[in-house]
């Protein structure tokens, strides 16, 4: 299992190599070689991730070093899903290292917890991991794609082209990515948040109990919420809708890893290990 661990890694960092040099050389058979190895780091992961969960009974999530492990493979499933679809290739030097960094931080991190075992063999906290994860990473590419927007906005508004303008893709398309993002990350979270409850009804007997990561996700449900209302409604695109992205993205990094260090409540349990 610490075999893959490590290939996962491995192949992250080595795919953030050959996306840095297609960002600068704009071959395609860079960003072919940076994407190949990106989905052989995902393949080994998602075999770490499943012989992991296949030993102890429940989805390895009882500890921050497994709960960044798997936001690292959420965020390159992700991606995957969001390249393919939307052919965004240069995101990949958004994704790639990002990957990388999240598991070697997880790498050293300790890996037992103070959870008992019995909270988490349950189904419905299986599907609230997952589509809170997988969530999550979506909302996190809208950072990323966020950025790339304002970076190819500045670089249309100088009056001659910088080093951006023929890397980027164009703003209608980055657009369209951002918001194919939010919407699918916003539906994850909807579900994930709403399984949560139900999980939480099953195991301390109420659906909601003001624990500060119930109440930070209902924000940050809230944020996305009105992000795509007022798309909707005002027709919020373009630059502010990308500044909303990456803000965004703070509350999410906040209610993700924040309010489990300077917040106590249930949460709390799975990510601090046993002394």
């Amino acid at each position: 299992m610490e075999l893959f661990f490590l290939l996962a890694v491995l192949f992250y960092m080595l795919s953030s190599g050959w996306y840095f040099a297609f960002l600068f050389f704009q071959k395609k058979r860079l960003r072919q070689v940076g994407c190949a190895m990106l989905a052989a780091g995902f393949v080994f992961q998602t075999l770490e991730i499943a012989i992991a969960f296949a030993r102890a009974g429940h989805v390895p999530a009882s500890n921050l070093h497994q709960t960044l492990a798997i936001s690292a493979w959420a965020l390159v499933g992700a991606f995957l899903v969001f390249q393919y679809r939307y052919r965004v290739n240069i995101l990949g030097i958004y994704a790639a290292p990002l990957a990388a960094l999240i598991l070697l931080a997880s790498a050293h991190l300790p890996r037992a917890t103070a959870a008992p075992v019995s909270l988490f063999k349950s189904f419905w906290l299986l599907v609230h991991i997952v589509t809170i994860f997988l969530g999550d990473a979506a909302l996190t590419l809208a950072c990323g794609v966020g950025i790339l927007y304002l970076l190819q906005e500045r670089a249309i508004k100088r009056k001659s082209p910088g080093f951006f303008f023929r890397r980027l893709p164009s703003l209608d398309r980055l657009d369209t990515t951002g918001h194919a993002c939010i919407v699918t990350g916003f539906t994850l979270l909807t579900i994930g948040i709403i399984t949560g409850m139900i999980y939480a009804r099953a195991v301390w007997g109420h659906f909601w109990s003001w624990d500060p990561k119930e109440v930070w996700s209902a924000l940050t449900w809230v944020f996305y919420a009105a992000l795509l209302h007022e798309r909707l409604a005002v027709g919020w695109r373009g630059r502010r809708a990308a500044i909303m992205a990456i803000v965004g993205f703070a509350v999410l990094l906040f209610t993700f890893l924040g309010v489990n260090f300077l917040l106590h409540g249930h949460h709390g349990q799975f990510m601090k290990p046993s002394p």
